[in-house]
């Protein structure tokens, strides 16, 4: 059976963003499990006790099976590859990463992966992305998953939802990486032949 994650970041004895993990999480429950009541992340996340930044992995079904926590260090991405995948699906944040697994391992010297679907740049294996236009942030209106950070950079007006066709992607300078660890600005990189650096289909 699969499970399903909510990877929180716990700060300063913080939970960041709690508002919007219980609403992925409860709207996980209701539409795959059709569980109707609400939970509280904070009421089984033991934040008081870590002041570096942590990641909290939250593993459920209907109900919450296990919560652990691990010291977060900030990745060093400095180069991505492209690759294709018409078939994939990650709507939902779930164990089960077989298929991103499989993209990952075709990164060769790169540091991570940009998924294309569909001719639609998506995200990363593990980030959502936002490109700049020289005026404003724009992130995919189709990414793989709805990344809680995300739902708040839309909330806020920081970014804007757009499609972001493969064919455009060189009409931005810059993109920046962000997900629950990663704040907005974190991991940034510039648009060019070496930071893109292959095009690798598979199931296009």
């Amino acid at each position: 059976m699969c499970h399903y994650i909510e990877s929180v970041c716990i700060e300063k004895g913080q939970i960041q963003n709690l508002s919007f993990h219980n609403k992925r999480f409860n709207t996980t429950r209701k539409e795959l499990f059709e569980s109707s009541s609400f939970v509280n992340l904070e009421d089984f996340i033991n934040a008081e006790t870590h002041f570096e930044r942590t990641k909290c992995r939250v593993i459920y079904d209907q109900e919450i099976i296990e919560v652990s926590y691990q010291p977060y260090k900030l990745p060093s991405i400095n180069c991505l590859s492209l690759v294709f995948d018409n078939e994939i699906n990650y709507q939902y944040k779930s164990t089960d990463r077989n298929r991103i697994n499989q993209l990952f391992d075709l990164r060769n010297d790169a540091d991570d992966i940009l998924i294309v679907k569909n001719g639609l740049v998506t995200d990363t294996s593990f980030c959502n992305i936002a490109l700049w236009n020289g005026m404003e942030w724009e992130t995919p209106a189709k990414p793989l998953l709805k990344g809680t950070r995300r739902e708040q950079l839309l909330g806020n007006f920081t970014i804007k939802e757009r499609n972001i066709y493969l064919e455009d992607i060189y009409t931005y300078n810059r993109i920046r990486l962000f997900n629950a660890m990663i704040q907005f600005g974190e991991i940034e990189l510039m648009i060019n032949k070496f930071t893109l650096k292959n095009t690798i289909h598979k199931n296009a």
